[in-house]
């Protein structure tokens, strides 16, 4: 049965998923048990982003469980590794429910917050971000670095934000749009959308251990989101304007260098070197950003809406 034929639902919940066997199955049922209990209009959508396990295999089990009735599971399976901003572009666009719901595929965070998250969705407010409590994780290789960047972020996009790395996140379906998000940048999906500080609510939610597999998450991270929110403010006003500025700059920069080289000038030449690279990182994200809202930034190998029985 093709997704098109399905009657909209009220509710979508979208999780990504990579090599998460053993904890989607069960996180599968969980979030159906939650919402289940909040209304009978509902989808949950989980993206298999490219599993090497056997997650897409787990999953498929779960439709026969969850779809005898009413189909309403949905398994998208991507033809690749794209990453969990792909993944999440796809569940969004595969989305039919006025309000959508995400979550991270590795159990962390604890379907129960839902119902909490969907309630402070009324009003002028469009995105609900969980703020994770008594974290899980290492202080010293997770949380500090995670703080540091989650302030950083803030004052670049005026969002009162404290956790912009928590994976449960609701929204108002409108503010989605057509958006395709490249690596790392749904970490600033507030920002990018365009909502301002007061259609943002934060609630504080869950933070719980994984069960299974490891985490796909190091210090590595951080340094990537130190990266991105140096071009964040320019992807937020005028990105293919700043593309082609900063690929000028970074083409000048590299000039001055050169020629500050040859008239034995180190300091020049190490000034104009360090502009180059952080002209040539801001456009190097620039134009993975523009280039995936021309081209996108995932590709489906198949759907699966209702297994035989």
């Amino acid at each position: 049965m093709s997704a098109g034929h399905l009657a909209l639902p009220a509710l979508s919940v979208v999780v990504p998923v990579f090599n998460e066997a053993g904890n989607a199955g069960l996180l599968c049922r969980e979030i159906c048990a939650v919402v289940s209990a909040m209304t009978s209009d509902f989808e949950i959508i989980f993206v298999n982003d490219g599993s090497r396990d056997g997650t897409l295999t787990e999953l498929r089990a779960e439709l026969c469980a969850l779809n005898a009735e009413k189909p309403r599971l949905r398994v998208l399976d991507l033809d690749g590794n794209f990453g969990e901003a792909a993944a999440l572009s796809a569940g969004f666009h595969a989305a039919r429910g006025d309000r959508v719901v995400t979550l991270d595929g590795d159990g962390q965070n604890d379907p129960h917050d839902i119902p909490r998250l969907l309630a402070a969705l009324h009003g002028e407010v469009r995105v609900v971000t969980g703020w994770r409590q008594q974290r899980q994780e290492s202080t010293l290789l997770r949380v500090l670095p995670s703080m540091i960047a989650n302030r950083l972020i803030a004052a670049v996009t005026r969002l009162p934000v404290h956790d912009n790395g928590c994976g449960l996140k609701a929204y108002d379906r409108e503010v989605l749009g057509d958006l395709h998000l490249p690596s790392g940048l749904h970490r600033f999906l507030p920002a990018i959308l365009g909502v301002r500080a007061h259609e943002v609510a934060e609630v504080p939610v869950n933070d719980r251990r994984r069960q299974h597999g490891v985490s796909h998450y190091g210090i590595s991270r951080t340094v990537i989101v130190l990266r991105d929110v140096l071009a964040l403010r320019f992807i937020l006003t005028h990105p293919r304007l700043f593309e082609a500025a900063f690929g000028v700059l970074t083409f000048v920069a590299a000039a001055v260098a050169t020629v500050a080289v040859r008239r034995a000038a180190p300091g020049g030449a190490l000034i104009a070197l360090l502009l180059a690279s952080v002209a040539l990182m801001n456009w190097w994200n620039l134009r993975r950003f523009n280039r995936a809202q021309r081209i996108g930034v995932y590709r489906v190998r198949g759907e699966y809406v209702r297994e035989a029985i």
